[in-house]
Formats: structure tokens, sequence, C-alpha cells
């Protein structure tokens, strides 16, 4: 039986992550086993550049936290080594990058599952997810779809001012 000091650190380590698992757009979880430091501290680096926080966690741990949050699906695959990539802004950084960095490492470095706004997913699912086009290239393409539309009416309001022989300014 742990000491109730022992006991007391567990506790708010769970409440942390049940803090960070609600408050959270998205996370992943990873099975890092396999990869080198200087893989990992790249990886890190990438993951922190992008808003992502990401830690190694203790199973049993993530797990408690896992069931209060409400994503029960997700403590099947909490084996092994286990770290969790959460972002509080962008609900695919932390699914890009991971994906990118797990078909890079050719099977040391796999994705386990992950969750985007309170549902939770499984491998395919952060897989595709990570395929999504992040949120500024959404503007871009809402942008140019927008533009396109306004460009092709001052074309057609040209051809008929021309066809009906008023002077084009």
């Amino acid at each position: 039986m742990p000491s109730e000091k022992i006991l007391q650190q567990k506790q708010e380590v769970v409440a942390e992550l049940k803090t960070k698992l609600s408050s959270a757009v998205a996370g992943v979880l990873v099975d890092y086993k396999g990869i080198t430091v200087a893989d990992d501290t790249k990886l890190r680096r990438e993951l922190r550049e992008a808003g992502v926080e990401y830690g190694v966690v203790k199973n049993t741990l993530l797990r408690f936290a896992a069931k209060e949050v409400g994503f029960e699906e997700l403590t099947s695959v909490m084996e092994g080594t286990t770290a969790l990539a959460i972002s509080h802004e962008d609900p695919v950084a932390a699914a890009k990058i991971l994906n990118k960095y797990a078909e890079d490492s050719k099977g040391k470095f796999v994705i386990k599952a992950g969750f985007v706004e309170g549902k939770t997913l499984d491998k395919a699912g952060v897989e595709h997810l990570a395929k999504l086009p992040n949120r500024e290239q959404l503007l871009v393409q809402l942008l140019s779809v927008l533009n396109g539309n306004i460009r092709g009416l001052a074309v057609a309001l040209n051809a008929i001012a021309e066809k009906n022989g008023a002077e084009v300014a």
C-alpha cells in the first residue's frame, strides 16, 4: 500500500491530466519505444513550435484521468510505453506531426489512438485526421474559392458591358 504522500502526488497527477484532457481540442497517444534521443528532441521541438504539449505518461494514471473525462475507449491501448500529445488550439497539429514521424520511423514509433473535440479516435481515425488541412490551409482554400467567384462575376459584368458598347473603365 502506497504512503499517503505518494497517493496524494498520484491524485494530483491524475487531476492535472484530467484538466489537460478536458481542455484540449485534440490529443494523440503514441508508443515511443525505439526512438533515439536525437529524434525525440527533434520531435519535441517540432511539437512545441506547433503549440502541442507532449510528454510521457504512466498508463495507470492516464487510465484514471481518461475514465473521468469520458474517454474510456482509449484505455484499451494504454499498454507499454505511452506518450501523450495535446493540442489546445489546432485540432490537426498533433496528428499531422506524429503521423508523419510514425511513417518515417518505419514501425519504431506507433500511433495508438487519439481524440478530437470530445470524440475518441482509433489509429485509423488519427491517421485520417492527420491528412486533413490545418486551419490556415482551410482559410486559404476558402479565400481562393471566394476570390474566384468575385473574379468570375467581374469578368462576366465586363463582358456584358463590352457587348452593349459601354465604355469600360
